[in-house]
């Protein structure tokens, strides 16, 4: 039995706004929602994994115009999965520069951190 979801209870699971799900559709990013007759939205569990993957994938920084470009090709089967492939490992890589950076960054905050405790430890 295939569960159904509405966009209420889609947005509920994955804890984001209806409007977010409204906006991937609207940009191609959600090409297989159904519609039941009245015109809403009807979720599968594979259109909230589908959604899962979408957003982990912009919250890393993966342009919208990247997302679509990997959409159309999933569409287009698993001839394409070579090319898929190659999207998010350059994807990888610049995650990975950004992590150097970002490690960097914190190390930077622990240092002075550990430069005010000191002052204050010694001004008290």
């Amino acid at each position: 039995m295939i569960l159904i979801f509405s966009i209420k209870e889609v947005s509920e699971r994955l804890g984001i706004p209806p409007h977010t799900i409204r906006y991937y559709e609207k940009e191609g990013l959600l090409p297989h929602i159904q519609r039941d007759p009245y015109g809403n939205r009807k979720f599968e569990q594979k259109d909230l994994d589908w959604i899962d993957i979408m957003m982990r994938l912009r919250s890393t920084g993966m342009s919208i115009v990247t997302l679509r470009k990997m959409v159309d090709l999933t569409v287009k089967g698993d001839s394409t999965i070579p090319e898929r492939k190659e999207i998010l490992e350059k994807h990888k890589l610049e995650l990975q520069r950004k992590q150097v950076e970002l490690d960097k960054a914190n190390e930077a905050v622990n240092k002075k951190l550990l430069f005010y405790e000191s002052f204050i430890s010694v001004h008290s």
